[in-house]
């Protein structure tokens, strides 16, 4: 009887004509691209594919069907992706992208215009400030007012909310990346501590309405609940300071940052009342040219896929076989399209590495619709 040792050794010479056979497989599938390339044949053909894999499924046991077709999925995915690197070796978006780095400055500005949503004190204004030394910020009522005024000229950057850790994401961002061209340039994670706010010498118990935009209510939903009293929700925090500032009301209070205490002249009735106490809102800073600045080590993507089984399947793939981490993906659905949806991807790798450009490069041809959002770093 063989002992552990004996079995692996066993292992070892199998591995090793496992690994003779795979490139052989892969120098054959080489020049499959080449036929390819010469009549005009796509890469992907799902037919030949899914006769493959039943053809495959039939000569092994039945309790192992499932494993090999999951090991020649990916033998599959390896090979199209190889084909892929051989016949499209360049990409109008890698040059892009290194015309980018190229042409973008050294360091991040210190001084220029920002747009933001709120008003003097919102978090959108502390996270512009801890984006720019001297920001000259301008106010807008609503998200989509920061993307117009991006995009058309009037600011530089556009700070916008994107997603908090406990109340998830900001769903009226994401859907407004599908209608304006934008590039992402930057990341900050700012922490959010919410206090209640009132006039001075108001009491507790004397509040009778509260208010504040959805997501600060959202984050704060266990102690208001406890509270019992009437929540309105207003477009921002720092508006919502500001309106029991200047309310005739006694019986009013918002909740807001504490920054908004000192410019509005109001009493921290409560300070830290979010339900998690680990609770940040990561915002991101837009502008409407491409510029990646030394140090990106994030990248984010847009795509639609074709609707049907698989497909998110083979763009996930893509980052296993080159080595990237996926740290986000969220799905929004697309407006007047129905059971089609957005995806959108965060990723963490540097913009510098040979892997990243080739699997934007494979994402390209896989998706119904790519959209490469910028590369950048984030600040905590």
């Amino acid at each position: 009887m063989m002992d552990l040792q004996d079995l692996r050794r066993q292992i070892d010479k199998i591995d090793t004509d496992l690994v003779r056979l795979f490139q052989e497989r892969m120098d054959m599938s080489a020049e499959i691209a080449k036929f390819k390339q010469e009549h005009n044949v796509p890469i992907y053909d799902p037919a030949w594919e899914r006769q493959k894999l039943y053809d495959i499924s039939l000569k092994v046991k039945e309790g192992r069907v499932a494993y090999v077709t999951a090991l020649y999925s990916l033998l599959f995915e390896l090979s199209r992706a190889d084909q892929e690197r051989l016949l499209r070796p360049e990409s109008a978006l890698a040059d892009r992208i290194r015309g980018a780095i190229q042409a973008t400055e050294w360091i991040f500005p210190a001084r220029t215009t920002v747009a933001c949503q709120g008003a003097e004190g919102a978090y959108s204004h502390l996270a512009a400030e801890k984006l720019f030394s001297l920001p000259s910020i301008l106010y807008f009522n609503t998200f989509e007012a920061v993307f117009s005024a991006v995009d058309s000229g009037l600011c530089a950057y556009g700070v916008l909310p994107l997603e908090n850790s406990t109340a998830g994401s900001i769903n009226q961002v994401y859907d407004l990346m599908m209608r304006y061209p934008f590039s992402i340039v930057r990341s900050v994670r700012l922490k959010i501590d919410h206090c209640l706010l009132t006039k001075k010498n108001i009491e507790l118990g004397a509040v009778k309405e509260i208010f504040s935009h959805e997501q600060a209510i959202a984050q704060c939903a266990g102690y208001l609940k406890n509270l019992g009293c009437k929540v309105t929700v207003c477009e921002n925090t720092a508006i919502a300071a500001k309106m029991v500032a200047e309310s005739p009301r006694n019986d009013v209070a918002a909740l807001s940052s504490r920054n908004c205490a000192s410019l509005y002249g109001l009493h921290r009735l409560a300070e830290s009342v979010q339900d998690q106490g680990n609770n940040y809102t990561r915002f991101i800073c837009v502008s409407k040219s491409l510029a990646i600045y030394p140090g990106a080590d994030k990248t984010s993507l847009m795509l639609t896929i074709p609707h049907k089984p698989g497909s998110l399947y083979h763009i996930l793939s893509r980052f296993y076989i080159h080595g990237i981490n996926l740290i986000k993906l969220e799905s929004r659905p697309i407006p007047n399209r129905d059971f089609e949806f957005m995806f959108y991807f965060d990723l963490e790798t540097s913009v510098y590495s040979p892997s990243l450009i080739q699997a934007l490069r494979e994402l390209n041809y896989l998706c119904d619709e790519f959209y490469y959002l910028g590369s950048y770093s984030e600040v905590v």
